[in-house]
């Protein structure tokens, strides 16, 4: 049942990367009738919010667009930041979103924020103590290899947390692009639309990474259970 849960989470993962992907080179094609680019709509949405402390850079690669909170920049990917259209605004916005998240200082932001330094750590290493803890448990039985599974397993829980604190974090930084887009007139209904339908299938994105940490997780802890 683990590896049919798996596959259809990876053929959804798939078909949500595949429409996010497709979305964005759709809206692409939507050229703003304001003629900003996704730098000059960041800056702008940067000021409208009253922080002046945010650098909004150029980054290489295709939707690697982020928002980083300990240098407080704005990262663009080379197709949001000079271009002029719907789905260059749409990511601008978004990741201006978190910059105001982290303004205000936002409660789930700050939670993933802080979970960070645990979560990298634990993510490079949880899978190699888990498969260590049951080749333990096979050569000498319980006790330290059970000890060390369950180690492994909540290093693992660790990433499952984060993925799922992770999603209110993104609904908000994109309900709040959303909104400010909407209520100072930025774009037009046509582009609004295509704003909106890009970041819902981004966020989707967030969804099924979630889901599937969530099954393994349950997963490895089945496999503890059942040498209990």
């Amino acid at each position: 049942m683990y590896y049919i849960l798996v596959g259809v989470i990876m053929l959804v993962s798939w078909f949500v990367s595949y429409k996010l992907k497709s979305k964005f080179k759709h809206y692409s094609k939507v050229q703003l009738q304001n003629g900003l680019s996704g730098a000059e709509i960041a800056q702008k949405m940067l000021s409208d919010n009253g922080i002046h402390d945010v650098k909004v850079i150029s980054t290489p690669g295709m939707l690697t667009d982020h928002y980083n909170p300990s240098k407080k920049t704005v990262n663009l990917s080379e197709g949001v930041y000079s271009q002029r259209n719907a789905a260059a605004a749409a990511v601008a916005a978004h990741e201006c979103g978190h910059a105001v998240q982290h303004a205000k200082a936002y409660n789930w932001l700050q939670m993933r924020t802080n979970l960070v330094p645990l979560v990298s750590i634990a993510s490079k290493f949880s899978q190699w103590v888990i498969f260590g803890g049951i080749i333990l448990y096979t050569m000498v039985g319980a006790g330290v290899g059970q000890t060390v599974l369950l180690i492994g397993i909540i290093m693992f829980g660790l990433g499952t947390l984060f993925s799922f604190v992770t999603l209110p974090v993104e609904y908000d930084a994109s309900n709040r692009a959303l909104a400010w887009l909407k209520n100072n007139n930025m774009v037009t209904a046509e582009e609004y639309k295509g704003a909106e339908d890009s970041l819902k299938w981004a966020a989707r994105t967030y969804v099924v990474a979630a889901l599937g940490s969530l099954a393994t997780l349950l997963y490895f802890l089945s496999i503890f259970l059942s040498r209990d």
